[in-house]
């Protein structure tokens, strides 16, 4: 984290020597030299500016180190294959959303590194980007209305969406994916979510959801 820190503010001092360059070639009449040092002065605030946007989006995003708390979804039924979800996630606003189906759906992004991202200090991050409700037949999520519920926030430069796009200008990026954890809903079922190294997890926590869980793992099988 003090690498990318660091490297921010090597950037925008380069960019400032450009600046003073270009402003004292263009008082002493040399057009072409500060005309070349305005050029410079701009590349270099450009890739400091990427970089801090991107630093931004980084923060944006969890830390993985364990297995880490993502926090509590509850479920109450209003209606034949309708839920109000509650999904309280830890550290930020609770998001009550309605869900139709009979089975929801979580939706996350991961970034893992390798060096020389390892040695700035990265660590993996994840970021929550959808709740969904599904149903458990093919035919009906075909044909029936789904419902759909973004949970990431729109930024200028994203860290997942640069990384897919310009996998070439990340060389420490080791993997990139997404991971999906769904179950069933049922009235007062509340479930907890939590991130492994690698994927989401949900688990019931109270008789409902118990009860619910192994009605479908009956139906499953």
């Amino acid at each position: 984290m003090n690498g990318l820190i660091a490297i921010g503010a090597i950037l925008s001092l380069v960019a400032l020597l450009y600046f003073i360059s270009a402003l004292r070639h263009l008082r002493r009449g040399r057009l072409l030299r500060a005309g070349g040092s305005a050029t410079m002065c701009a590349a270099t605030a450009a890739l400091g500016t990427a970089g801090i946007l991107l630093f931004m989006s980084y923060l944006g995003y969890q830390r993985l180190t364990a297995e880490s708390l993502v926090g509590d979804i509850q479920f109450t039924q209003t209606g034949p294959e309708e839920f109000t979800a509650r999904l309280m996630i830890e550290g930020h606003l609770d998001h009550l959303v309605t869900l139709r189906g009979n089975e929801w759906q979580l939706d996350a992004r991961v970034v893992t590194w390798k060096p020389p991202a390892t040695i700035l200090g990265l660590e993996p991050v994840y970021q929550l980007e959808r709740l969904s409700g599904r149903y458990s037949s093919i035919d009906r999520e075909r044909s029936e209305p789904r419902t759909v519920h973004g949970l990431a926030e729109e930024q200028i430069l994203d860290l997942w969406s640069t990384v897919r796009k310009f996998p070439k200008l990340a060389p420490g990026v080791d993997a990139y994916y997404g991971t999906a954890t769904y179950l069933p809903m049922a009235d007062r079922a509340r479930f907890r979510i939590t991130m492994s190294r690698d994927a989401l997890v949900a688990r019931p926590v109270n008789e409902e959801a118990r009860k619910a869980v192994g009605e479908w793992s009956q139906v499953a099988e």
